[in-house]
């Protein structure tokens, strides 16, 4: 029974959460939003005490049944390690105890606290367990939902339904699916060949609360009297944590996913209050040492251009190809690039929920797949707050639409010998006519052939940095009119 439950919350947890990373119409966030916000790491950043102490709580009380009920990565294991056990009957048990790697568990914690207070937000992404389950899901996943919801558009638009609307089906920079797929490629085998080892030697939310269920109330403890010594728990325990030879079980390295009771067939093992543990002969669990934080380093890709192979938008027949700015552009509610890169654990919600594709996961390895705002064919609209309320660590804070209309993230420059009038004496206003502030005006001007022409001029007192004039200016190859990101962002 108490196995059933676990499968079912899981189930519930893990289909929602990944709902929130294919969803591009922004529904679900409204009524799940808060399932990206009970993630440990996420709640630690954001300094939201009530979930820190409610998850430590949990795991206090139950053991570490976050890891098996909450975290999507864990629950994608335990779906991998599933598949693994089918085919042939004796792969069902397949498992072994293993001594715990407390050096390496300790290692991996102490790199991701470093890079957490050291601000090294590429290696923080690479180790944190959402942001790889949530690179996982947008690179893999999210695509793979949009062409099905495009066949079943298809499909109703012959019917004379609109029930369905097609979207873009648009991937990821290379560098990032490289990641994702790295670390889909590398759990797939872990889970497929051994169950929970990443959990229990690399993940350092794992290790964090490893240390908390060491106190646990309820916990698996073996009946000494009714054991027949088959090891079945053990060949069955995905986590590797049940030595059946001495009857222990390192609570530390257990995610409470209740295997071990519905596998032994003489009732030999029970979930039981730790007042409980001791009678009847019941084996003490071990209490291994164990340490506190996250993560492990997999950097080894390097950076690559970031392209996105999306369809072409209106407004601009040809992607711009822009040099970078000189100053990353972060999205509005970011505050600053400092509060980012301290805040940010790349988990790619944002971008993926970002309805405008504005956001892109960044090359540059200081922020590596961190949120940048690039502007080659699109821009950032004015009246949208999307990425600053899905967000789940408060890199970037929640906006109204009016604070988000009014936050300078950036300024336009303008690049005269690349613009349409002053090169060929064309007119054309387009940077004017979309800029949603009012900050650029056409004035009186001279091309370079020495006609008269209007040119833009650009009031930076009132340009916030959407990118509209960028993104949607006609020169070619690159734009005449950029946007400069701001370090610390300001209101206008």
């Amino acid at each position: 029974m108490l196995r059933t439950i676990r499968i079912i919350l899981a189930a519930l947890a893990f289909a929602g959460i990944t709902l929130l990373f294919l969803d591009f119409t922004g529904a679900t966030h409204a009524f799940l939003g808060w399932l990206a916000k009970i993630q440990l790491l996420p709640a630690i950043l954001s300094v939201n005490v009530a979930v820190i102490v409610a998850l430590l709580l949990l795991t206090l009380i139950f053991g570490r049944v976050y890891c098996s009920v909450i975290c999507p990565l864990g629950v994608m294991q335990d779906i991998i390690a599933w598949f693994g056990k089918r085919g042939k009957k004796k792969n069902r048990f397949k498992y072994s105890y293993s001594k715990p790697k407390t050096w390496l568990r300790v290692v991996m914690l102490v790199i991701m606290v470093a890079s957490i207070v050291f601000g090294i937000s590429a290696v923080t992404a690479l180790l944190a367990p959402y942001s790889a389950y949530g690179r996982i899901a947008s690179s893999f996943f999210a695509p793979i939902y949009a062409l099905v919801n495009n066949l079943f558009a298809a499909i109703a638009e012959r019917a004379g339904s609109y029930a369905f609307y097609p979207t873009e089906v648009w991937g990821k920079a290379s560098a990032v699916v490289i990641v994702a797929a790295v670390t889909l490629v590398a759990l797939a085998i872990l889970a497929w060949k051994n169950g929970r080892t990443y959990c229990n030697t690399i993940c350092p939310v794992g290790t964090v609360l490893g240390f908390v269920s060491k106190f646990s109330v309820f916990r698996p403890v073996i009946d000494t009297e009714k054991c027949n010594n088959c090891h079945l728990c053990e060949r069955g325990c995905k986590a590797a944590c049940i030595d059946s030879k001495n009857h222990s079980i390192d609570r530390s390295r257990c995610v409470a996913c209740m295997d071990c009771i519905s596998i032994c067939s003489h009732d030999a093992i029970h979930y039981k209050p730790v007042w409980a543990a001791a009678k009847k002969g019941e084996a003490k669990t071990d209490t291994g040492r164990r340490a506190f934080i996250t993560t492990a380093a997999l950097l080894g890709t390097t950076a690559l251009e970031a392209k996105t192979g999306r369809r072409k938008r209106s407004g601009a027949v040809v992607p711009h190809n822009n040099p970078a700015s000189q100053t990353r552009i972060t999205p509005p509610g970011s505050i600053s690039l400092k509060n980012l890169n301290d805040k940010c654990i790349a988990c790619q919600l944002c971008i993926q929920s970002c309805p405008n594709h504005v956001l892109k996961p960044s090359t540059d390895l200081e922020h590596f797949m961190q949120p940048v705002m690039i502007y080659n064919d699109t821009y950032c609209r004015p009246e949208c707050n999307t990425c600053s309320s899905v967000c789940p660590t408060g890199a970037i804070k929640p906006l109204s639409v009016e604070e988000k209309a009014s936050t300078q993230i950036g300024h336009a420059v303008w690049h005269p010998w690349l613009c349409v009038p002053m090169a060929n004496g064309d007119s054309c206003g387009h940077c004017a006519e979309h800029c949603p502030t009012g900050a650029i005006t056409m004035v009186d001007g001279e091309s370079a052939g020495g006609k008269a022409v209007k040119i833009p001029a650009v009031d930076s007192a009132k340009c916030i940095g959407c990118g509209a004039c960028q993104a949607l200016c006609p020169a070619r190859p690159e734009s005449a009119i950029r946007v400069e990101g701001h370090e610390i962002h300001h209101t206008i």
